[in-house]
This record gives C-alpha cells, sequence and structure tokens, in this order.
C-alpha cells in the first residue's frame, strides 16, 4: 500500500502524517503527497509545454539533443539512455534542464539548452522547476526529522543542489517491443529524492518486497515521490531506494520527475561513518553508465 500524505500536514510537523511519511521511506520507498503549492491547473500547464515541445519534429529538436554535449541538458532522442545494462536502451523522448552555475566547469551544473519553440517555454519549465524544488525540500525536512536529526539538516546541503528536471515522453508501446523493451527499464534512482508529476496516465511500476510489481498512479496536481540510492546510502540503509519501471502501454504518457540531490561537494557517506564520498562523483558515475552519448563519448 502506497500513503497518500497531505503536503501541508508535513510542514505543520503533524505527528501521525510524519509517522506515516517515515514509515513509507524506511518501508516502500514510495509515497504520493498532495495539497502543494503546484495546483492541477499549473501541472497541467506543465505538461502542456512540455507535449508541444515532444510534438515538433526531431529536426527542430535536434538543435537541443543532448547527445552534442557532456552533459544531461537539451532532449534525449529515443535509445538515448540505457538504464537496464541487460535491457535494450529505453525508447521513450525525455527533455532535461538543471541549475547553472556560470562558475563551475562541471557537468552537473552545466548550462541549459532551450528551445526557440514552443513559444514560452523556457519561462513556465524554469518558474516549475523553481517552485518543484520547494516541494522537495519540504518533504526532505520531513525525511530529517524521521531520521532523528533537525527538520533544516538537508536545507545548506541543497543551496546549489544537482537538481535535474526531466520530462519523460513515453509513445504508446511499440508492437515489436519484446521481454527487454521498456519505456524505462527496472532501476533505483540515483539521487536522493525524486518528486514526480505525471499526466494521469498509468504507467509506473513498483516492485514490492513480495516480488510483485505493484502500479502506482497520481492525478495531475499531486506527485509520486520516491528515495534514491544516494539518500539510501547516506541514511545507512534506513531510507529505501526501491526498483521501479514503465513498460509502457496503448496510450502515450508524460510524466515529469524532478531529481532533487545535492550539492556537488555534499558528503554523503553514511552518517558518521567517518568516510567521505561526494555526491558530485556518485552521480557522475551513475549518469555515465546511463546516458548512451556519455557512455561512448561522443
Amino acid at each position: 500500500m502506497i500513503p497518500r500524505l497531505d503536503a501541508r500536514k508535513i510542514a505543520a510537523r503533524d505527528p501521525e502524517t510524519l509517522k506515516a511519511l517515515a514509515e513509507a521511506a524506511f518501508g516502500s520507498g514510495f509515497l504520493t503527497v498532495h495539497n502543494t503549492a503546484i495546483t492541477p491547473a499549473r501541472m497541467g500547464l506543465v505538461i502542456a509545454a512540455y507535449r508541444a515541445f515532444f510534438d515538433l519534429p526531431d529536426a527542430q529538436k535536434a538543435h537541443v539533443d543532448m547527445a552534442r554535449t557532456g552533459s544531461n541538458r537539451g532532449w534525449g532522442a529515443p535509445l538515448s539512455e540505457q538504464v537496464d545494462p541487460e535491457a535494450n536502451p529505453d525508447y521513450k523522448q525525455v527533455f532535461d534542464c538543471g541549475f547553472y552555475l556560470p562558475e563551475s566547469n562541471l557537468s552537473v551544473y552545466a548550462p541549459n539548452l532551450w528551445p526557440a519553440r514552443p513559444e514560452g517555454f523556457r519561462e513556465v519549465i524554469k518558474a516549475y522547476y523553481r517552485d518543484a524544488m520547494q516541494v522537495a525540500m519540504g518533504v526532505l525536512r520531513g525525511i530529517a526529522e524521521a531520521i532523528g536529526e533537525d527538520a533544516h539538516y538537508f536545507d545548506d546541503k541543497f543551496d546549489r543542489p544537482m537538481a535535474l528536471l526531466r520530462a519523460n515522453y513515453y509513445p504508446p508501446r511499440p508492437d515489436w517491443a519484446g521481454d527487454k523493451d521498456f519505456g524505462i527499464a527496472a532501476h533505483t534512482d540515483y539521487g536522493c529524492l525524486t518528486l514526480l508529476g505525471t499526466d494521469g496516465v498509468p504507467g509506473l511500476e513498483v516492485l514490492t518486497t513480495g516480488g510483485d510489481w505493484l502500479p502506482v498512479r497520481a492525478e495531475p496536481g499531486e506527485f509520486i515521490i520516491n528515495f534514491g540510492e544516494m539518500l539510501e546510502m547516506w541514511t545507512k540503509g534506513r531510507v529505501k531506494a526501491t526498483l521501479h519501471r514503465v513498460k509502457g502501454s496503448s496510450d502515450e504518457r508524460i510524466s515529469v520527475p524532478l531529481f532533487f540531490n545535492p550539492n556537488e561537494d555534499t558528503n554523503v557517506a553514511p552518517m558518521g561513518s567517518g568516510q567521505v564520498i561526494r555526491a558530485g562523483d556518485h552521480l557522475s558515475k551513475r549518469f555515465n553508465e546511463t546516458y548512451v552519448h556519455l557512455k561512448t563519448g561522443s
């Protein structure tokens, strides 16, 4: 059972809500939240902007093709990502943008690539990125309390976040698709917290402890939350990173995950271990294992 929690009750430190948040983080690694500052209408505008971009001819999208860069900024064509080396490259398209630091030469803070069309795309997406980070931080403050830290434990570790906003476009599952073909194959997320908005079309499945694939769905304006490998490591395994996938169906689908990750130089080694594991090193390694254009160096 995936709990559905009220974001305002998390912010108000409602004891029952924080208890449910902790149980989800330490158990299934998944929950949904509603009643955030991002309304269903606002999410609809964001989805519409992404849909208009993905509807463009490939020749236009190619002007912002991330395959021409050494980072994950811009458009990723079908088959440009492979999260499971035992499966075929994922058949979705993506558009990525992230936190830009002009003074940094690190790929995790690279300049964004913005398309000329559709009109207003950049403004809509940048505003959503800003506000989605605030929603994610609100949940993360609840997690801080759940692991016995001050609610603001994570704040100064996310003031230059390696926060990546992505839109996934999943076309209808093709007739030729076989057992190794997925919209996105089974994987755990690489970072800390993922805030996933969707168009309401089902598709996401979560692997349960019993070995079954459980569908997880949220309406536009509600969000699916899950946790990544980095936070699992950082919290000494208390918070769980859970396998999930999108197999695809006869319906097209757009989802918008915000991968909310800390500053590049944050030590994400297990708390109290005395080790040092830089967040940027962990994330760059996982990106290089996933993006086809970073694997080949092309």
